[in-house]
């Protein structure tokens, strides 16, 4: 089935666009991640949004990334926002390349935000982050309970650091792939935190299930997982440097 998929996308990139670079002001010294990996590099499409920049898949459906330079303003802000769901498809992509709404519908599946609903600061941020362009199909346990922990330890840190680069993504890891219509389901996710006033970054992963442990890894060992140079501008030994995270307590509730 993959097979299939990566040939229809390589087709699907001699007619489409992509717009690398095009939304610098969420990405570490204006850089946006450089995909290594051929298989992911088909029908891919930047999208540009106030508070974050999304690589979308075509291929997949999901995006590939999704990027925000999280400040402690936004996130102040964002608690005094109540959540409005207003889930829809992304109009500016070609419908068969988008996730719908019918696609997640009785999947068992969650519309898991990439960038998170809880970091947005307005209420034209929060219905962007509602696009299913930003979502992924997510175990619902894993959403609620441990995703929903890395994103507020995330959102702890950045209030404490003062602004954040934040790059929020899936892993598409082994041939063992299944699709909720169509939409293709990661096995893994990932969470990478960057602070500016550190120089040093480190990343959250874990695996799109129940009842998981996330483990935290340096930048330069989520890159060769998941084939894409999350962190461009970055020397090598910079990429090994560890930021030092802070843990992650599963939450029942989710924003």
């Amino acid at each position: 089935m993959i097979q299939k998929l990566i040939a229809a996308g390589a087709f699907a990139l001699a007619s489409g666009w992509a717009l690398a670079g095009a939304c610098p002001s969420h990405y570490v010294d204006g850089r946006a991640p450089e995909i290594r990996n051929g298989k992911l590099a088909s029908a891919t499409r930047e999208l540009c949004y106030g508070v974050f920049g999304v690589m979308h898949s075509g291929i997949t459906r999901t995006p590939l990334w999704s990027a925000e330079h999280l400040t402690s303003g936004n996130v102040e802000q964002a608690r005094e926002l109540d959540r409005e769901n207003s889930f829809h498809p992304e109009p500016r992509l070609p419908r068969s390349e988008r996730a719908e709404l019918s696609d997640y519908a009785r999947s068992g599946y969650d519309r898991g935000h990439m960038a998170p609903n809880g970091d947005m600061p307005d209420r034209a941020a929060q219905r962007d982050s509602f696009t299913l362009a930003n979502m992924v199909p997510q175990d619902s346990d894993n959403n609620r309970q441990v995703w929903a922990g890395i994103e507020q330890a995330v959102r702890k840190l950045a209030q404490k650091e003062g602004d954040l680069y934040v790059i929020t993504g899936p892993a598409f890891l082994g041939s063992d792939l299944r699709k909720v219509g169509n939409v293709l389901v990661p096995t893994h996710l990932y969470k990478v935190v960057y602070s500016p006033r550190q120089r040093a970054g480190a990343a959250y992963f874990v695996e799109n299930k129940a009842d998981v442990q996330y483990v935290t890894m340096n930048v330069a060992q989520l890159e060769a997982k998941i084939g894409i140079d999350l962190l461009p501008s970055l020397s090598a030994r910079q990429k090994e440097t560890m930021l030092r995270l802070p843990s992650a307590k599963p939450r029942k509730d989710k924003r």
